[in-house]
């Protein structure tokens, strides 16, 4: 099925909302609002240190901040990865409807959670126990396979804009997988290891995410210009 039949069939469906609608534009809103609470809730983990604490650099980073800091740091990053990620994902569909509405209040119900869980590993009072952290790679795990789930069900129903084949689409599974797959993976790792461990195993996307989006988007790029070339 193609993309204008989906919208075709989909525009006499109940609770389908076309992109050209305001129903589309508030239900991307609201989604958009509650990325950018849950980035601003981080900050809620930042204690400010005693007034001792600021006598020089040393006595500043003995306070615990810096753990903070890198707290909050990281899951501003990953909230804001995730609010990317669903722009792009919502922009490949020609609507929404209530299946795909579901699945995308889940996927942002566990990027609210996200403010809560990093509490866990930047408090440096609970910091080095290795339950934050599984937690933690938890949380993100679970909310990367949602957003995945938001995409499966989207395609299912009809509403994917540009439907990828082969190679592509073997390429996006595998993007989209990298994360839940390091996250998951780190768990048993920081409670066998500690929580060291399994946060350095959370490194590894920085060099793989970059050679997956590489080839997802030279395979999506040669999909597309086969499919818009005309036939001799």
């Amino acid at each position: 099925m193609n993309a204008l039949t989906g919208r075709t069939r989909r525009r006499d469906s109940d609770g389908y909302f076309a992109d050209d609608s305001n129903e589309f534009d508030r239900g991307v809103s609201f989604f958009d609002a509650i990325y950018g609470f849950s980035a601003t809730l981080l900050i809620a983990n930042l204690d400010a240190p005693s007034p001792d604490s600021w006598r020089d650099m040393s006595s500043l980073l003995d306070s615990g901040i810096g753990s903070q800091l890198f707290g909050f740091a990281l899951s501003f990053a990953v909230i804001v990865l995730f609010w990317r990620a669903n722009v792009q994902l919502v922009r490949g569909m020609t609507g929404l409807d209530g299946p795909t509405v579901v699945a995308n209040l889940v996927a942002t119900a566990l990027v609210i959670l996200i403010p809560f869980t990093t509490q866990g590993i930047s408090d440096p009072a609970s910091s080095d126990y290795a339950l934050p952290t599984a937690l933690y790679a938890l949380n993100i795990t679970l909310a990367a396979l949602a957003q995945i789930a938001v995409a499966w069900i989207g395609r299912a129903r009809g509403l994917e804009r540009v439907s990828l084949t082969g190679r592509a689409r073997v390429l996006e599974l595998a993007g989209a997988a990298t994360t839940p797959l390091v996250f998951g993976i780190s768990i048993p790792i920081a409670l066998a290891f500690g929580p060291a461990a399994g946060q350095w195993t959370w490194a590894s996307l920085v060099f793989l995410l970059p050679v997956v989006g590489r080839a997802q988007r030279a395979a999506t790029a040669a999909s597309a210009s086969t499919t818009t070339t005309p036939a001799n």
